[in-house]
């Protein structure tokens, strides 16, 4: 190809994305079909969007179960999803369904995290971007929110952080952060990270797309891609009481997840955290084919975790 030419690629990282010399940004692992918000009438759950903020164009979905006493407080799940910071969305096919089910069997209210992706928006925006849709959230405690459900029934004494491979990783550096900055009227009660995306010591596999979209830092020393380094510092910050870890058994990230679960038990924080393996599955295997035996496991578990605080 000639080098001259302005729509040759100018960098490429499959399966996830190319950069063409003009700018284009082309979407090698496309995103999951769109679908609008809906009344699932299967399950009786109730979903809207609403815009978080109209100058960074930042949306959430909310979602909300059949409710039966009006007066009735629920706890509050904000969940962001994965996709190596770059593919995904809350309004993907994926997401919507997975929400939707943890929503029905948990009986929770969630707030499903939309954030700018890199290569477009390189990191940290995605960090920034769920910490103001978390503060957006906060912002309801009064009662005197934007939005009615989270005014009318969410209990935000029972609010619990979760999100799935980058999903996790931003999830855990917004529970460091709320430890941090602090969050009022809000008690983050507990965490759930399936299969964190986290970067480790060593040169891996998903190092190179990492350096790029997170240009500027050493990613094998920053905390917010490896907490685990540097002794865990960060991880006795994190605002919440109880930690749930998944990994997966096939899965190039498993070590990586294993490593956290050390060291958040080494790092002096005063929680309890639970790691579950799943043998023979690979990488958010739970999203990819939700109907089989294991990923219903997963999600039953996710729901006792959940329900276990009163």
């Amino acid at each position: 190809m000639d080098s001259s030419d302005s729509t040759g690629i100018l960098h490429e990282f499959p399966p996830l994305f190319r950069i063409y010399k003009n700018g284009r940004v082309e979407r090698i692992t496309a995103d999951a079909e769109t679908v609008p918000p809906s009344d699932d009438p299967h399950t009786g759950v109730q979903s809207k969007d609403t815009v978080v903020s109209h100058k960074n164009s930042l949306s959430v979905r909310l979602f909300i179960p059949k409710i039966k006493d009006p007066s009735q407080k629920l706890p509050l799940l904000i969940y962001i999803h994965g996709g190596a910071f770059c593919i995904e969305s809350p309004f993907s096919s994926t997401y919507h369904g997975y929400v939707t089910n943890l929503v029905h069997q948990a009986n929770v209210i969630a707030v499903s995290v939309q954030y700018r992706r890199a290569p477009e928006h390189p990191l940290p925006v995605a960090y920034d971007d769920s910490w103001a849709a978390i503060e957006w959230v906060a912002s309801h405690v009064n009662g005197n929110g934007v939005e009615s459900w989270l005014n009318k029934h969410a209990d935000f004494e029972r609010t619990f952080l979760a999100g799935d491979s980058a999903g996790a990783n931003i999830a855990h550096n917004m529970t460091v952060r709320a430890g941090v900055n602090g969050l009022i009227g809000v008690k983050i009660a507990g965490m759930v990270l399936a299969h964190p995306f986290f970067g480790g010591k060593e040169p891996e596999f998903s190092s190179p797309v990492l350096e790029f979209m997170f240009p500027g830092v050493n990613i094998y020393d920053d905390p917010r891609i490896n907490p685990a380094g540097a002794g865990g510092v960060e991880l006795a910050s994190l605002q919440c009481s109880r930690v749930l870890i998944f990994v997966a058994g096939k899965d190039g990230l498993r070590e990586r997840g294993c490593n956290y679960y050390e060291a958040l038990k080494q790092s002096g924080w005063g929680g309890a955290v639970e790691i579950v393996e799943t043998e023979g599955e690979d990488h958010v295997f739970h999203l990819l084919n939700p109907n089989c035996d294991k990923a219903g496991v997963m999600m039953k578990q996710v729901v006792s975790f959940i329900n276990a605080v009163h």
